[in-house]
């Protein structure tokens, strides 16, 4: 892959059962344990996707907090996932009330660790082909969304319904940040710059 190209990372949260691997793996072929590579093209530009599934170390906690075990370790790890993340997928499974309601504590856990509002992040009501089992309604992830200033989307890993979609708009919300922030730093660059000729004369 060319190393011009920039890298995206991406970090899958959410409840154990909600689809987590199952969203990572419907695309993304593994490289090495709990993370997918691939290279994608989004709106023409060339990029690497990384994607970060804490399936596996969610799991660990659960059996950590089972057998009393310290979990600081998998605190500080989670943190660093945090830290090192691009964007956010906050997944929950539309069959489940309790996936949905433990949500923000992860969003939570994003802003503390971020220390920001302005996070990239990608609501995901996953399962949606369990039409019969829905206990999470599609107006209620748009309301929490909304709340939340972030985009929206069910998606159903199974049968392979807006996958793409979430992962490749959560790339574009990363990007016009990034540029957003570009724009306010040569503003300010312009300014100073503006400010030391004048006070020159």
């Amino acid at each position: 892959m060319a190393s011009n190209m920039e890298l995206y990372k991406l970090v899958i949260l959410g409840d154990g059962a909600v689809g987590k691997t199952a969203l990572a793996t419907q695309t993304y072929d593994p490289t090495i344990e709990d993370s997918y590579r691939k290279q994608v093209m989004v709106d023409g530009h060339s990029c690497i996707l990384e994607i970060l599934d804490t399936a596996g170390q969610g799991t660990m906690f659960l059996v950590f907090i089972k057998s009393h075990f310290c979990i600081e370790e998998y605190v500080a790890l989670r943190d660093q996932w945090i830290k090192n993340g691009d964007g956010f997928l906050l997944v929950y499974s539309v069959s489940s009330r309790s996936t949905f309601d433990r949500i923000k504590r992860f969003r939570d856990q994003i802003v503390q660790t971020k220390n920001t509002q302005f996070i990239p992040l990608m609501l995901v009501g996953n399962k949606s082909d369990k039409i019969y089992d829905r206990e999470v309604s599609f107006q209620e992830g748009q309301s929490l969304a909304h709340l939340y200033g972030c985009q929206f989307v069910e998606t159903s890993a199974k049968s392979s319904v807006n996958v793409e979609f979430a992962f490749y708009n959560l790339i574009k919300a990363i990007r016009n940040l990034k540029m957003n922030k570009d724009r306010v730093v040569l503003k300010k660059e312009r300014k100073n710059i503006i400010n030391y000729i004048f006070c020159g004369l």
